[in-house]
Formats: C-alpha cells, structure tokens, sequence
C-alpha cells in the first residue's frame, strides 16, 4: 500500500520551516478561523469533573439532533434511533464501511472510488481484501464520473461505491439527477452508495443537492462532519445517516475498534447543529478569499478549472509544469499547495488550493505569488 501522500508533503514543510522560511499553508483543509463562541462554552460547560467511557452509539439527544438538521437541510424524515450513528469524524466512519458493509463469503469484492479523490476511500478498500476499480472524474464531464466506465457485470461485483460531493479535491457539486440515477443503479446492482459530504455547507450559490435526497435512499450512506460546517477540525465529530441494517453493523463495529465521540464533544456538536449563523457567517468569510484568488488567478493567467463550493480551488498548473515541480517550486518561495497528483493519476495537470488561512495571511500569499507565477 503506498503511504498517505500528504505525509511527504508535511516533511518538506517542516524543512521550510526549520530553514526559516515563513509559510503561508494551503495545502491542507484545516480552517484557521475560530470555533464559534457558544461551541466553545458548550463544551466546556459539558466537562465534568468525573470522566466516564462514551457509548460508541452515541447520545440520543446527538442523534435527534442530526435527525432534525437533515430535516431542515435537505427536507427528510430521518429516524434518529435507527439512521443516525455519530462518528469519530468523518474519516473514522468512511475508513471502517469496508470492514463493516463486505461479506467475505460474497462474491462482491469490488470498491469503486472516484479519482482524482480524497486517498482514505481507497487504502480502506485495499486493507479490507477488496479490488479497487477508480473512476475518473474528468473536467469534461464536469468532474463527474462516468458510470458507464463499468459494464453491467462489473457493476454487479461492486460492493461499495464512494462518491464526494461536493467534491475535493475539484469543487464540484452533484445534482439531484446524478443522485437519483446513483440510487436507481444502486438497487438494479445491488451495492451501498457511500456519499462523502463534508463540504455540504460550504457554497456560493445554491445549496448542495444530497444524496438523502433520492426518492429511493435504501441503498445510501451520507458521511458528514462538523470539521469544515462549524470549524470543528480538532473535537473530531461527525456522523453517518443510512440504511438501519448498515448503522446496527456500526453498532457491532465500533466498540471493538474503541473508536467513540466523548460526551463533551458530543453536547458541542448538539450546539454546533442548532446554530446556523456562524456557518453563514463563515460562508462569507471563505467567499471573500475565494474572490481574492479567482481575480489573482484570472490576473496571472492560471485558470480555476473547480470553485463552485467546498473551500478549495482547483487550478491548472501553467506552462505543462508537472504539478509536484510547480508545488516545490512554490514552497521554495513560501506558499504550500497540494500538487494534483497526490489525488491520484488523473490530478496531474492540477494543483489544489485549500481557502484556509486568514483573509490577511491571503492577502499576503497573493503579493508572493505575484512575483512567483
């Protein structure tokens, strides 16, 4: 299994770093802004002064609370016993599915993923025993994948299929059609649909179509987190919606591998999902740096190929340069962005930027970058 790509990439920061250069950090989706205020107290007010395992299925209250965000998001009924599994962040419950949703008896041992991609979909699927089939997500279909790049029998064997909208590393959205065609393939061939939506709150026009949205969503898993909505990185929470029989293999799992949201995180997350205004509030914050760059960008002639949401840009590295020469160059000159490739093979070509540092910290990658590009 080859090593997680942004290791190597923090490697070379920190020799930047000890040499003395200071950095400007886009390579990595961790948002630099504060954590609301009222998350903040939440929990700290849910700290106690005895500490006491959490329960890996979560708390009632957590769960109803996800129930009535999707609710109120996406216009579903979702029942907080039977649908809802917090999670350890997203990462955690993505990494797991292959463990918990392939039968090794079965002769479906195919996971599909989309490429270029967000790497742990896949070194799950490769730790589990599973054959991995990757799906291009070309600009030419508007980073979509074609599904029709597998036959009806290749389908057939498919266990798991990871899609991620909106997407890193591209930005693209998914619409309501993709979905539905999504879950109709789903119940003809008989696999889950694992849908990543992380960024789900991170837009600049309409809001982002969910895959709970499909008429018929008995084959699908919705993967979300607090990490990008509410700036929540570090309390790692986040949460599954899905089938009841998926959530009850989550329930077995999830005590074994001693993976469970502390209570305190838990209650922050209550708070987190109740509020709206420092999500919009943030929403603004990421459109104004966006802005900066795509009129930078638009200046120095690099195109964006991907902004439509999530906090990324995806950009077309100038001058046919490969994009790990481009990234290193940029390093040099104090500006860390994550080279396409490290997305896999059909990122060559491409850069990502990740909108994470300050409005201010951007301002001054972009009179650095004047002079670099």
């Amino acid at each position: 299994m080859r090593p997680y790509p942004f290791l190597a990439l923090d490697e070379a920061r920190q020799r930047a770093l000890q040499s003395g250069l200071t950095l400007v950090d886009f390579s990595v989706g961790d948002p630099h802004e504060s954590t609301d205020l009222a998350i903040r107290e939440s929990l700290m007010a849910a700290v106690g002064e005895r500490s006491r395992y959490p329960k890996a299925e979560g708390l009632p209250e957590l769960k109803q609370a996800v129930a009535d965000w999707c609710g109120r998001r996406y216009g579903v009924s979702v029942d907080a016993q039977s649908e809802v599994m917090p999670t350890f962040g997203s990462k955690e419950a993505l990494f797991s599915l292959p463990f918990i949703a392939m039968d090794s008896r079965s002769p479906r041992r195919t996971v599909a993923v989309t490429e270029p991609g967000y790497p742990i979909p896949e070194r799950a699927a490769q730790l589990a025993g599973a054959e991995v089939r990757r799906l291009p997500l070309r600009e030419s279909n508007a980073f979509l994948p074609d599904l029709d790049d597998l036959s009806p029998w290749e389908w057939d064997r498919v266990a798991i299929l990871y899609v991620n909208y909106p997407n890193n590393p591209t930005a693209a959205v998914a619409s309501p059609a993709f979905y539905e065609r999504l879950a109709e393939m789903a119940e003809r061939h008989g696999f889950l649909v694992a849908s990543d939506e992380a960024y789900s709150e991170i837009y600049f026009t309409a809001p982002p179509a969910s895959a709970l949205q499909a008429v018929d969503r008995s084959r699908m898993a919705v993967f979300n987190t607090q990490s990008k909505r509410s700036s929540m990185t570090g309390y790692r929470s986040g949460f599954l919606v899905g089938p009841p029989e998926l959530i009850r293999g989550y329930r077995l799992w999830r005590p074994l591998a001693g993976v469970a949201v502390p209570e305190f995180i838990q209650r922050a997350t209550i708070t987190a999902l109740g509020r709206e205004d420092h999500v919009n509030a943030m929403r603004a914050v990421y459109a104004a740096k966006r802005e900066l760059f795509l009129e930078f960008f638009a200046h120095k002639g690099v195109r964006v190929a991907g902004s439509e949401a999530t906090f990324y840009l995806w950009c077309e590295v100038p001058d046919e340069e490969s994009s790990q020469s481009f990234t290193a160059r940029l390093l040099e000159r104090g500006v860390v962005v994550a080279p396409g490739s490290f997305f896999g093979a059909s990122g060559e070509g491409y850069f990502r930027l990740a909108l994470v540092p300050t409005l201010q910290e951007c301002q001054r990658a972009v009179e650095i970058l004047e002079e670099a590009l």
